[in-house]
């Protein structure tokens, strides 16, 4: 029994440890391997001992000792109660994932797409991708509930966005972690080659997740700077999501709808007239969209945002006066862009 208590105090420690120390910033696979192991003996311990009063008496007075010292050692140390322990391991995941110091490495086994969560790789069961298995199960729970409206994104996109907002909100409560925060973006997009346009539609969730507070706020306005900084992403965005998700993007953050609206005015100023086609073409190898589907996003965006209208315009009318302002089609991509939209 003695051991046992000592394993539990272990056990506390450990939570308090993976939420609040910057030790985790060392942390490798086998030791996090090892954590979770940890976090399933406790949960073994609660199922076999929850029923029983008088052992459930004893490891609660542990438990009870254990979180005085951890309080004074982690002012933002929230107790764990003998209760707690039939959750061990999401108390485990919500800590480090809640900790700024968590590595980006770390991250990366945690969600990992490729292996499965269940596999066993070494002495302990192998963490590999067990965010993706929550991921998974969250979004079969999005799609079976009868209550739940359909998402524009999907549910696999929308559980990650929310927990990209969590990260983020995590980097960056603490002064100083933008930087931090930011070298986490840059490695999801780069561990998401092949996976782009998902990325996209985990960026639109987190962007329309609710704000429920400053800190939600805040994490949202930092995407948006990041985003606006990495015009591929911006432009893979506006090229890849559908119209209407795009349109509430742009009616949720002002941001977003002029990154957008300057998006569009690229896409045209990279057009020229195709006489074969007879049509505006986008010079560009790789053509990201038709001088038809580009008219087709400005009417929807002024729809939307219909202050909008009449700035644009402006702008356009004056692109197409240094154009020459000639009044034949095939001449200026701006002039024949304000005929479509006026028609």
């Amino acid at each position: 029994m003695e051991a046992v208590l000592k394993n539990l105090a272990s056990a506390a420690e450990l939570l308090a440890v993976a939420a609040h120390s910057g030790v985790v910033e060392q942390w490798d696979k086998q030791t996090l391997s090892r954590a979770f192991h940890w976090a399933r003996y406790c949960e073994h311990i609660f199922s076999r001992f929850h029923s029983n009063p008088e052992m459930r008496g004893i490891m609660e007075k542990q438990l009870q000792l254990t979180n005085q010292s951890l309080r004074a050692a982690f002012p933002e140390y929230t107790e764990v109660s003998f209760s707690d322990l039939s959750r061990c391991q999401h108390l485990l995941l919500v800590g480090l994932l809640n900790n700024p110091e968590l590595p980006i490495s770390i991250m990366k086994i945690l969600f990992d797409t490729w292996s499965p969560a269940s596999a066993n790789q070494s002495e302990y069961q192998d963490v590999t991708g067990f965010c993706n298995h929550i991921i998974q199960c969250k979004s079969a729970c999005k799609v079976l509930s009868p209550f739940t409206g359909a998402s524009a994104v999907g549910a696999d996109a929308e559980v990650q966005g929310v927990m990209l907002m969590e990260r983020l909100g995590a980097l960056l409560s603490r002064g100083g972690e933008a930087c931090r925060a930011e070298h986490f973006l840059d490695s999801v997009l780069q561990g998401c080659e092949g996976a782009a346009e998902h990325f996209c539609l985990v960026i639109a969730a987190a962007l329309l997740t609710t704000k429920n507070s400053a800190a939600q706020t805040a994490s949202q306005g930092f995407l948006l700077d990041w985003l606006h900084r990495k015009h591929s992403v911006l432009q893979l965005m506006c090229s890849a999501l559908p119209a209407a998700l795009l349109i509430d993007l742009a009616k949720e953050h002002l941001k977003f709808r002029d990154a957008y609206c300057d998006v569009l005015k690229k896409w045209a100023s990279d057009m020229e007239y195709s006489v074969s086609e007879g049509e505006w073409v986008q010079t560009s190898t790789k053509r990201t969209v038709s001088f038809q589907k580009l008219t087709e996003h400005f009417l929807a965006l002024f729809e939307a945002c219909p202050p909008l209208r009449e700035d644009v315009e402006k702008e356009l009318n004056a692109l197409n006066i240094a154009d020459g302002d000639f009044d034949v089609r095939g001449l200026s991509v701006w002039g024949d862009l304000l005929s479509a939209l006026n028609n």
